[in-house]
């Protein structure tokens, strides 16, 4: 007769070789397979689910690379063109009336310590048409200009056809035009006449866009001469150029005005063209930020549509729950397949997002002639945020998954 021993509570049976059994355990390639289970079997849903992973990841991606493209164009351009620009120009009394430069000026300036090179322009009141028939009232918003020979050095102009004002032409009716002047008088070529202070005069050279001085881009420059003759320029400036060394910008700054105007310092205004540029740019980031915003709020979306999926594929697959369970596999089994399933089905939208964001940028970026600048951290944190969103959003249907009782499964 044989005599059964009693084992202890809680302790496990041993096989004849006295060696506890072996934990289930998934390998990686397991769980890989497992979490592309649902997403194979329904590609349609799936594929409308990540899309609006995807849309999120896309608006974000685009945003940032586009904005990074712009302050890499505007970093290009200033360290092309310089920071270290001044303008001066005359101001306002103390009893509100409009004060002007006297004629030496430009003289004062460019004896200034530190100044390197300097320039100026004259606003001279006569109207420029295109013919001696335009209507007089249709001026386009056009100024004329006496300009400095010395000018497009000094703002880093460029001459986009024709030729820049020279000691010969300044004492004759020639006239550059800005480029936008030149688009208003419908001048596309030099040797052009136009309708200016009632004289013919000639236009010998039409300008690119100065980015630093955008008031000439609607100017018609004419000489000081010329001007003089014709239209009685007493020679005082409305506005100063002037470069100087990086290092002495802030010092020179310091200076233009009591040079300028000893007895009145407070009455000229002395401003940096390229902080006007950094400041453009920087309203242009606010948007980006509101932008993001907007972007967070698609994915956040997108991840509510990545929960709902998981959802219904639970209740969808309560039959397969309950199979695999009464097989052997545990609920941490069940937990890790429908959170790879999340996480694999986030990192499609995260990782389609990002190309189409990728591909925003490279377009809007050709489309401006900006350099394609889109930081790889952004990539990296928009996987990122997808893969976290998508945990957070599969976690609650995983988690039902997992303690859904097999009975309860099979019997569904």
């Amino acid at each position: 007769m044989s005599t059964v021993t009693a084992r202890p509570p809680g302790t496990a049976s041993r096989p004849p070789d006295g060696r506890l059994p072996a934990r289930s355990r998934l390998l990686g390639q397991d769980v890989v397979r497992l979490g592309t289970t649902g997403l194979r079997a329904r590609p349609t849903r799936a594929v409308l689910s990540a899309l609006g992973i995807a849309i999120g990841i896309a608006a974000m991606v685009a945003v940032v690379g586009i904005s990074s493209s712009s302050q890499a164009r505007l970093n290009d351009q200033l360290a092309q063109l310089g920071t270290n620009l001044l303008t001066a120009q005359a101001g306002t009394s103390i009893t509100g009336e409009q004060t002007a430069l006297p004629p030496d000026t430009l003289g004062k300036v460019r004896r200034v310590d530190g100044v390197e090179s300097a320039s100026s322009t004259a606003l001279v009141p006569e109207p420029v048409y295109r013919s001696s028939l335009s209507d007089p009232e249709a001026t386009g918003g056009i100024a004329t200009m006496a300009a400095d020979p010395d000018l497009l050095g000094v703002v880093s102009g460029q001459v986009d056809s024709g030729a820049w004002l020279n000691a010969a032409t300044e004492r004759f009716p020639a006239v550059v035009l800005g480029s936008v002047a030149a688009e208003r008088l419908g001048v596309t070529a030099p040797g052009t006449q136009v309708w200016l202070g009632g004289t013919h005069f000639t236009v010998v050279g039409i300008l690119d866009p100065v980015a630093l001085a955008p008031e000439l881009d609607a100017a018609a420059l004419i000489g000081a001469d010329v001007a003089t003759d014709l239209f009685g320029f007493d020679g005082s400036p409305t506005t100063i150029y002037e470069r100087s060394a990086d290092a002495a910008v802030e010092d020179v700054r310091a200076l233009l005005a009591p040079t300028i105007a000893p007895e009145a310092p407070g009455e000229v205004e002395v401003s940096r063209p390229s902080d006007a540029l950094a400041a453009r740019t920087a309203a242009n980031q606010a948007f980006t930020g509101l932008l993001l915003g907007l972007g967070s709020i698609a994915l956040l979306v997108g991840g509510i549509g990545v929960a709902n999926t998981m959802i219904i594929s639970v209740l969808e697959r309560r039959r397969e729950i309950g199979l695999r369970r009464s097989l052997g596999a545990t609920r941490r089994h069940i937990l890790v397949q429908f959170l790879a399933e999340a996480l694999l089905l986030s990192a499609l939208g995260g990782l389609f997002g990002s190309a189409f964001g990728a591909g925003a940028t490279a377009i809007m970026a050709g489309i401006n002639g900006w350099p394609f600048a889109l930081p790889p951290a952004a990539i990296v944190v928009a996987v990122t945020a997808t893969l976290v969103i998508g945990a957070i959003a599969g976690l609650y249907p995983a988690v039902r998954a997992a303690k859904t009782p097999p009975t309860a499964a099979l019997a569904s």
